[in-house]
């Protein structure tokens, strides 16, 4: 095992302790992951999966989380039994903490990443309350269970990064994204404020913004979806912005540039645009 401390391998600039420079990485860069501890939670399938396997080849120990018993196990074959494998449904904080408690015993965690996430379209029109509260409880309060249950140690230690998974559906309001869409909303409103409380700290946090991701939850959409790239494509770009100490992680950038774009239009002019390309 790699006997370096573990602190990350380059630090931003240190003008001050409390404040992040105004051209320079924004966290810690994460550039050597042999050795290092990483939870993932949602590593059963698509980019969670992909994730795994490439911090797993490239050194780090991956404890790997998700409902499917059965694909995190397939997942850990493939990193030949080295990954630990821990069953977790995200909607049971007490499970949460159980099992946070059983992996932070082994040692220190380096990053932890919330990949965990639950999609179905819909619409005002055909409006699903319970569906509307599985999105709610996978996608952001799920996160709000890891929060509890791993911030009092990283805190504690003073070193690790923190990344959330959320989408450019995230940005706006999109057609057929009434369910979806203001949990990963949620999410990215939930990173700036633990970066705002936790750089400070020592700790770096990061939110990965996805534009079309090849995953089983993207298998449903009936239309055909602009820039859409592979898990591992996906995993790498993930494995780029840590590099670089960003916060913003987004990707395709032929795609989430524009859609950063939309964010700046009045809602006057966006949602006529938005009519006019969907036609919804």
């Amino acid at each position: 095992m790699n006997q370096t401390p573990r602190a990350f391998v380059a630090e931003p600039p240190r003008a001050h302790a409390n404040q992040s420079s105004l051209f320079g990485p924004m966290n810690p860069r994460i550039t050597r992951w042999q050795g290092r501890r990483v939870w993932l939670i949602g590593a059963s399938s698509g980019i969670g999966e992909a994730t795994a396997l490439a911090l797993h080849a490239r050194g780090a120990q991956v404890q790997l989380s998700a409902r499917n018993t059965q694909a995190l196990q397939a997942v850990a074959s493939r990193m030949n039994g080295q990954g630990q494998v821990w069953p977790l449904d995200v909607t049971d904080a007490s499970a949460v903490q159980q099992v946070a408690n059983a992996i932070l015993a082994q040692g220190p965690l380096d990053l932890v990443l919330y990949c965990a996430g639950h999609y179905r379209e819909m619409r005002a029109q055909s409006l699903d309350l319970a569906d509307l509260r599985r999105h709610l409880d996978i996608n952001y309060s799920g996160a709000l269970h890891l929060m509890h249950a791993v911030l009092p140690a990283l805190i504690a230690q003073g070193h690790g990064h923190l990344s959330l998974i959320s989408s450019v559906a995230g940005f706006r309001g999109l057609p057929k994204g009434l369910a979806y869409g203001p949990t990963k909303a949620a999410l990215t409103h939930l990173a700036e404020n633990l970066y705002m409380d936790l750089r400070p700290l020592g700790l770096g946090v990061s939110v990965v913004h996805p534009g079309f991701v090849q995953t089983p939850l993207t298998a449903q959409n009936r239309f055909e979806m602009p820039a859409l790239i592979a898990p591992e494509q996906a995993a790498q770009a993930m494995l780029d912005g840590w590099a670089r100490g960003a916060f913003d992680i987004h990707f395709p950038r032929r795609f989430t540039r524009w859609m950063k774009l939309l964010r700046l239009l009045p809602y006057r002019a966006y949602f006529p645009l938005v009519h006019r390309f969907t036609g919804l």
